[in-house]
């Protein structure tokens, strides 16, 4: 008889024995991981003991090349022998007789220079180099030696400058004769630099003269640095040449700006000049762009400070700035316009108009302070407002260190004109620039927002000029709108730039409404045609033939801006106070409503809307100083949001509407001083609770998002209440609604109605009996409540699981409800 099996003991069966199997394979892996190791140990080792290299020597590499080492010895044995040679010379001279010191300064040197011939044809390169440099050391030595003992009466400087020209020649005969040596023409391009200069200056020459022989010096060195192509060679050249240049540079510049009679000034805008065609002469032979960009534009900005020598000489005050100005642009016409330069197209004369563009936008940050006192000037006239119109816009305690306001005026017009041209000539040739189409209005904006100040224009003037400048602004902005796109058929055309007029215009406006606070007259005048000039610019661009993203949401919100402060100025004159003054600026965002329920969904609408807010945010802070216009203001606001509200697209602004009533109501119920909470959380909640029963039939809203900020906003405060008053009739009150609060909660099965009112049931009932439980304690021994909490201890702890379940399921059951 077979016993088959049961299913669920042939599972047991396989279960154990797929165990079995995987302790087994488990195993095996580690012993072929163990043996793979020990295969790969065995074929690393050595093959055996003739094979074993000696300790620490395996894979030991020189730490320094042969040829390093080599030259290493041979530098410090060349400056060792360069040293006893100074110690023989300087100590040793004196102790023996002229045959003797001819005889081994000269063998010494000679034998110094012939052993590089001989180290040469031996393939000794490097030894050659180093006894070379020695041979060169003792040359100057000699030439020390021979002053000193054959020629002390010679002075020292012209010994020098013949030494070191003499030297030059010597060392550069030597190293063309043996071109294998590297050193000694780099050497002689070095000791022949202060030659001339030197030479200069022994002979008593004029400074003029000194800078000239430095301008030679850097001069020939430019040249020898362009003419040579062996790397050591053209490296010592340049690096000789720019130091000269520099030389000349300071000396050219300080014969310039120190010289006082004419002669010297001629001189030193001579010595500026020369530098400056040395340096575009480098920047046009020099066939790398960096070297040329830079040369050009460091002999640019030369050449304008060459030009400007003389009209800083002759011109008084701040004109010399107009002077150099003049000087840069006519370097930048001269390089701009086809056929007036020699110059190819590059990067010599992007140098160089690089050059003029600094000088220029120098000028225009020098000019920048007295822009700034016309544009921002007026605002002290908020300190006292329609005190009387004053006769001077600019302010008298800056006039001593600011620039001449007449000079400032020729300066920004000069470079508008210059931008402007160089503009119109990029278009001529089929390109656009941004910079200049920018910069030329903004400039052009300040040398008339200077004007008034050279002219010292009366009061009423002043503020007809800059209205005037704001009227041509908004008209500029009218006239350089984006036109529409071409049709089907016609070309392409270059994307048009944005326009600075309406950013300008706005800027201007505001410098107009602060000057115009010296008066009251002035006031209300300009705030009323600033206002129409905006609606109208506004009006205008929006209607107008082609798209205005930017200009008319700004002239939209300026026309907004300015109409508030007009209904303020126009308040402030009727003396209506607070509240009118309030009630009048509400004029504002009703307007504004009203307009961006009629313009729907037009780009101006969010602009309107936000100024709208911004006006109705200044007429609550004008009524914040009398509580009830405070609630009349704020509650009008909230109509005025729930009438946005109504809108399609604007529903959020609901809530506002909302916090904007209660607030209203707030402060209308603290100025009745009302200090009951509940009259200030009451009209929270019941708004809220039937907003929660409403959010209620949603699927998936729970009960602590609909009706938990209702509940909380009355109960919570209401509690507060309670546990600090001594009455009765309060925490009766709340304990029967937090009762009732509680039966709905547990009747509908809701969290949150359950949760708050039960805890705000506990608290109270807790407050209640607190007098009677302190009375208690005060009656019963103070060791009965050590022992009581010990036996609750004991208790808890005998029954931790049973309890711990119980805990679960309160938590489970509170958690299924809504």
């Amino acid at each position: 008889m077979t016993n088959n099996p049961t299913p669920a003991q042939e599972l047991r069966y396989l279960d154990r024995e797929l165990g079995h199997l995987d302790a087994r394979r488990a195993q095996l892996l580690m012993r072929r991981a163990w043996l793979v190791a020990a295969i790969g140990a065995a074929a690393a080792a050595p093959a055996g003991p003739s094979a074993a290299a000696p300790a620490g020597a395996a894979g030991r590499r020189p730490e320094a090349r042969a040829s390093g080492v080599q030259n290493t010895l041979l530098v410090l044995g060349g400056v060792l022998l360069t040293v006893a040679a100074i110690a023989f010379t300087l100590v040793s001279w004196g102790r023996m007789g002229i045959v003797g010191r001819s005889s081994v300064l000269g063998a010494v040197t000679v034998a110094a220079l012939g052993a590089p011939v001989v180290l040469l044809r031996r393939g000794l390169r490097s030894t050659a180099e180093t006894v070379a440099g020695i041979g060169l050391a003792l040359t100057v030595l000699d030439a020390y030696a021979l002053h000193r003992v054959a020629l002390p009466g010679v002075p020292g400087t012209e010994w020098t400058a013949a030494s070191a020209a003499a030297l030059g020649a010597l060392w550069a005969g030597y190293g063309l004769r043996w071109r294998a040596l590297r050193l000694p023409l780099p050497a002689a391009v070095l000791v022949v630099q202060p030659a001339l200069p030197l030479w200069a200056l022994a002979s008593a020459a004029d400074f003029p003269v000194v800078a000239g022989a430095i301008v030679v010096t850097s001069a020939s060195g430019a040249a020898l640095a362009l003419r040579v192509t062996a790397p050591a060679l053209r490296t010592t050249a340049t690096a000789a040449a720019l130091t000269s240049g520099l030389g000349a540079v300071l000396a050219s510049g300080w014969q310039a700006w120190s010289a006082t009679s004419g002669p010297d000034i001629a001189a030193g805008a001579v010595l500026l000049a020369s530098v400056a065609v040395l340096a575009v002469a480098v920047a046009h032979a020099s066939g790398r762009p960096g070297i040329a960009l830079t040369s050009a534009l460091t002999g640019g900005l030369l050449a304008v400070a060459a030009l400007g020598v003389v009209p800083a000489k002759a011109l008084p005050g701040d004109w010399p700035v107009v002077g150099r100005l003049l000087c840069a642009l006519a370097l930048g016409v001269t390089v701009l316009l086809p056929g007036s330069s020699p110059l190819p197209p590059g990067p010599v004369r992007r140098g160089l108009l690089l050059a003029s563009g600094i000088v220029s936008a120098g000028t225009a940050l020098w000019a920048a302070p007295v822009v700034a006192v016309g544009l921002v000037g007026p605002v002290q006239n908020t300190e006292d407002v329609w005190s009387g119109a004053g006769a001077d816009p600019l302010p008298s305690p800056l006039d001593a260190r600011l620039p001449d306001p007449l000079v400032v005026l020729l300066v920004l017009g000069a470079l508008a004109v210059a931008l402007y041209g160089y503009a119109a000539l990029a278009r001529r040739r089929g390109g656009h620039s941004t910079w200049p189409s920018l910069g030329a209005p903004v400039l052009a904006w300040g040398a008339a927002l200077v004007l008034p100040l050279p002219l010292r224009l009366p009061y009423w003037a002043a503020v007809a000029a800059y209205l005037v400048l704001t009227a041509v602004l908004l008209a500029l902005a009218w006239f350089g709108r984006p036109v529409t796109a071409p049709g089907p058929g016609a070309a392409p055309s270059v994307p048009p730039l944005p326009h600075p007029a309406p950013a300008l215009a706005v800027l201007t406006s505001l410098s107009t409404a602060f000057l115009a606070l010296a008066a009251e007259a002035a006031t209300l005048t300009v705030l009323a045609l600033l206002t129409a000039l905006f609606a109208g610019t506004c009006t205008a661009l929006r209607s107008g033939a082609g798209p205005a993203p930017t200009a008319a949401p700004v002239a939209a919100v300026a026309a907004f801006a300015y109409g508030t402060g007009l209904l303020g100025a126009v308040a402030a004159s009727l003396e209506l106070g607070p509240t009118g003054t309030a009630l009048l600026l509400l004029v504002a965002p009703t307007a504004a409503a009203v307009l961006a329920g009629w313009l729907g969904d037009d780009p101006l609408t969010p602009a309107v809307e936000i100024t709208g807010a911004v006006a109705a945010l200044v007429a609550v802070g004008v009524a914040m100083s009398h509580a009830p216009a405070l609630a009349l203001v704020l509650g009008l606001c909230g109509v005025l949001a729930g009438a946005t509200a109504l809108r399609s697209g604007r529903r959020s602004v609901g809530y506002a509407a909302a916090a904007l009533f209660l607030l209203a109501a707030w402060v209308r119920l603290a100025a009745w001083e009302v200090g009951t909470p509940e009259a200030y959380t009451l009209p929270v909640t019941v708004p809220a609770l039937v907003v929660g029963l409403l959010r209620r039939r949603r699927p998936g809203t729970t009960s602590w998002a609909a009706y938990g900020p209702g509940l909380a906003a009355t109960l919570l405060p209401s509690l507060a209440t309670a546990w600090s008053d001594p009455g009765w009739p309060r925490p009766l009150l709340l304990g029967t609604a937090a009762l009732a609060v509680t039966l709905l909660g547990a009747r509908h099965r809701l969290q949150a109605p359950l949760a708050l009112g039960g805890a705000t049931l506990g608290l109270v009932a807790l407050h209640e009996l607190a007098p009677y439980l302190v009375q208690l304690a005060g009656m019963l021994p103070r060791w009965l409540a050590p022992a009581l909490a010990g036996l609750l201890l004991l208790a808890v702890g005998a029954t931790y699981e049973h309890r711990l379940r119980d805990v679960r399921r309160a938590k489970d059951a509170l958690g299924r409800l809504g």
